[in-house]
């Protein structure tokens, strides 16, 4: 039997050897977080085109993301970058073209169409959930309640968990959680709100203590995926799914769960779950290369290995989240603000794609699922979000669509 973390408060950070060069570190200015922004709506706008009828696929090839329609895991992405370039820019281009996407995650959801796993957050939050927070609409709502209905039929309460992928009678699948999910449970916790049913959070309550307890390892890494035993609830074991190895961090993972935690933390005040953000983030902070932009699995810390340019604008938009929520006198707070911002100004500087033929991507250098060889040194769609909602966060008031 896999032992559990120790209790959240018991658990202390390591410390955060990059603290005072970070915290030394000029600013970046406005002037040029303005001009990357400036330079990632020139490349969305330069996709719109291609990508309003249609969806980017996950990854791109040699640069250009072939075109597919909504049955992926991450079309929400893309109608969340057109939901942030609206906001960004007050520009009617983007939320037109972002309207007529939430009507195809209506079909989707009426059709059943690739929906049997719990990616449904990211779905459904960054595309129906912003259509009612931005603009009020009451169908995108409807449709968002329904995901959150089906994300909650994958609730497995002897266990405690929402499990993640297949058919829920599927034995190769049973009782399996990953890290994943923290940031699909505000799909849940916003259908509370929004409905008054206390079951949606309820299931998501118990789902990140879960995580907290079994996914993130004592010393501070994490687990890909773990099993539950669905029928006793008793823990089975830590897996890999996308990492080097079972016992190595896999780096899009500890960036999920530097962003997810303090996310629930919106819905769920409870300090451990920003304690826990802050050991992940100095575990993840401690293990990059020189210019902030990690390797695919933090096993690795620099040459030769493959950089995942995603996981770090996913960890740079944690880094912030977290930040938001410590108290002002918290030792690494500063560090932990400055690493994101450093991380943006290097992704923006180093990292951009340039201006292609239409469908190209916006950041170079992603890994999707390096196993598999899929998506290495590519754009990928969760990338280039995240990057684009860093820079949102970085220059303006922003509540978030999760």
């Amino acid at each position: 039997m896999t032992q559990a973390s120790p209790p959240l408060s018991a658990a202390g950070r390591e410390p955060l050897r990059l603290g005072p060069a970070l915290r030394a570190r000029p600013p970046t200015g406005r002037d040029r977080l303005d001009a990357i922004l400036a330079a990632v709506l020139e490349r969305i706008d330069r996709n719109l085109a291609v990508f309003t009828d249609a969806f980017p696929a996950p990854s791109s090839v040699d640069g250009v993301y072939p075109a597919i329609d909504n049955s992926e895991w991450t079309n929400g992405f893309w109608t969340g970058m057109l939901w942030l370039a609206y906001e960004a820019s007050g520009q009617a281009r983007y939320r037109q073209a972002a309207e007529v996407q939430v009507k195809t995650f209506k079909r989707r959801i009426d059709d059943r169409i690739n929906v049997d796993h719990h990616d449904l957050g990211f779905l459904y939050s960054l595309s129906c959930v912003a259509a009612w927070k931005l603009i009020g609409d009451a169908c995108a709502r409807d449709t968002a309640l329904q995901a959150a209905d089906l994300l909650l039929e994958r609730y497995l309460p002897a266990a405690g968990i929402i499990q993640a992928w297949g058919d829920l009678s599927d034995p190769a699948q049973a009782g399996r959680m990953i890290i994943d999910c923290n940031l699909n449970l505000p799909l849940l916790y916003w259908a509370s709100q929004v409905t008054g049913d206390p079951d949606y959070a309820r299931a998501a309550d118990s789902h990140i203590a879960q995580a907290a307890r079994y996914i993130v390892r004592p010393d501070s890494s994490t687990f890909h995926t773990f099993f539950m035993d669905p029928v006793t609830g008793a823990p089975r074991e830590g897996k890999t799914h996308q990492g080097f190895s079972d016992d190595s961090c896999w780096t899009r993972g500890q960036a999920w769960g530097i962003s997810g935690f303090p996310l629930v933390h919106r819905y769920k005040a409870d300090p451990d779950l920003i304690a826990l953000s802050a050991r992940l983030a100095t575990y993840y902070l401690n293990r990059l290369p020189d210019d902030l932009v990690c390797c695919w699995d933090l096993v690795f810390t620099g040459p030769p290995h493959e950089r995942d340019s995603s996981a770090a604008a996913i960890a740079a938009c944690g880094l912030l989240e977290l930040a938001r929520a410590l108290p002002l006198l918290d030792p690494d707070r500063a560090a932990y603000e400055a690493a994101a911002l450093a991380t943006v100004e290097t992704l923006g500087t180093r990292y951009l794609l340039p201006l292609g033929e239409p469908g190209t991507g916006i950041l170079a250098h992603g890994v999707y699922h390096m196993p598999n060889r899929v998506g290495v040194d590519e754009a990928c769609l969760w990338g280039d979000y995240f990057f684009l909602e860093a820079l949102v966060r970085l220059t303006r008031a922003w509540e978030p669509y999760w």
